[in-house]
């Protein structure tokens, strides 16, 4: 790295601690009033206001609650940094005194707890933190800055919605697309992968049809739970004895939803899967196996009607281009230290990022996505590793570390992709 982009570095980051305090404070209010995937209204406001605070132009309810914001600082690229918005349906156990305590309704009517338990409250205020920091320092930078603040990246809506909506043609297409996750590793380390770093996701379900039948005749039925059971055990055996050793594949069985009371043998049975890949033609091969292994289920249960086998959400695999990865890395690792910034293998989890870089379908916007270092790093080194990840109750970012760690990297990474004044 140069001397000169050292220098401009340490000018914008000069300011850190003077936006820390407000910048913590948005993530605990934003931690104590989570909101799910397209509902972000009231977290796209607070964004929208503070970009609009920092200069930027600022266009919201692109995609339905996405945030645009644009600071047009001269000629050169046009950058854009990308941070989720939406929490989970999970009961936050984590027992921070600000931890959520939101309940909402379902589509379904029903009441479910909501809480931050992926880190996207972190993504949000380091977003709107760097966006405030490079606004204060764009004497040392030129180009084009592009804030996205993005809703619904855990039921993958939320890029498809703002892409459909424009995003790439109303706004200037980027040069460059960054974004950053949390992730259990100690607070103030960086992770990275070149190439295909998070896997496709396909969520599928499958429909089992039975004969219901009162819990004490049960020869009257034919029961959708017992071949639901069996077909459960039958799918791990796909990714053990069906695809080769060197491939990567995933099929977890999430959700297994059948019946209303204990002394009714219901008709009915749903397995909802989630199956990760990074190859095609491997998720083809499971698509294939899990159906053929549900129609042979039913047939041997002698089911009166075949089951419904139907893909709900799907993700591409996030592809990170060759030269910006290069490029951000080396950036992070000349800041932060070789100790702190570290190639790792690819990660199983999935992102509809995506959909804006080089994955099949995608925008074709060059891209990097690395992780920010989350977890206590004493407890991290106590626990060796074994702490809780993302979307679990547990999952408890280092507050100021994470925070601190993030703004310093988001704005480190966006310097070497945006040009010199």
């Amino acid at each position: 790295m140069t001397t000169k982009r050292k220098s401009r570095e340490s000018t914008i980051l000069h300011n850190l601690n003077a936006i820390y305090p407000d910048i913590e404070k948005m993530y605990i209010d934003l931690h104590e009033h989570p909101e799910l995937s397209m509902q972000e209204v009231r977290t796209s406001a607070k964004v929208a206001s503070r970009l609009k605070d920092a200069g930027f132009e600022v266009t919201s309810g692109v995609g339905g609650t996405g945030v645009v914001g644009l600071l047009r600082n001269g000629s050169g690229p046009t950058v854009m940094l990308r941070g989720d918005m939406d929490a989970l349906p999970i009961e936050e156990k984590t027992g921070l005194p600000y931890a959520s305590k939101v309940k909402v309704k379902n589509p379904n009517g029903e009441v479910i707890p909501v809480g931050h338990m992926c880190g996207h409250d972190v993504h949000t205020s380091c977003l709107v933190g760097t966006a405030s920091l490079l606004a204060q320092g764009k004497q040392t930078w030129a180009g084009t800055l592009m804030i996205v603040a993005q809703p619904g990246e855990e039921t993958m809506q939320g890029a498809k919605a703002m892409l459909d909506d424009g995003l790439f043609t109303r706004f200037p297409k980027p040069d460059v697309a960054l974004a950053q996750h949390t992730m259990f590793s100690p607070a103030g380390t960086i992770s990275y992968h070149p190439g295909y770093t998070l896997a496709a996701e396909h969520n599928v379900r499958i429909r089992l049809f039975g004969v219901g039948a009162h819990g004490s005749m049960p020869q009257k039925s034919i029961d959708p739970v017992v071949m639901a059971s069996a077909l459960t055990m039958r799918l791990q055996t796909i990714v053990s004895r069906e695809i080769a050793p060197g491939e990567m594949a995933v099929v977890t069985v999430g959700a297994i939803n059948s019946g209303t009371r204990y002394n009714i043998i219901p008709d009915v049975a749903e397995l909802d899967l989630s199956i990760r890949t990074f190859k095609d033609e491997v998720f083809q091969h499971i698509y294939s196996a899990l159906t053929r292994m549900a129609h042979a289920e039913a047939a041997a249960s002698n089911a009166p009607t075949p089951p419904e086998v139907s893909i709900v959400e799907a993700s591409q695999a996030t592809y990170n281009d060759a030269e910006p990865t290069r490029q951000v890395a080396a950036a992070l690792t000349q800041y932060f230290g070789a100790d702190c910034v570290k190639e790792i293998s690819a990660v199983t989890a999935s992102e509809d990022f995506s959909l804006y870089g080089h994955a099949p379908g995608g925008a074709g916007v060059p891209s990097c996505y690395y992780f920010l270092g989350v977890t206590d790093p004493e407890l991290y080194a106590e626990k060796k590793g074994n702490v809780p990840g993302p979307h679990s109750p547990f999952y408890t970012p280092d507050r100021e570390r994470s925070l601190k760690t993030g703004l310093q990297a988001l704005t480190v990474a966006a310097l070497s992709q945006l040009g010199s004044p």
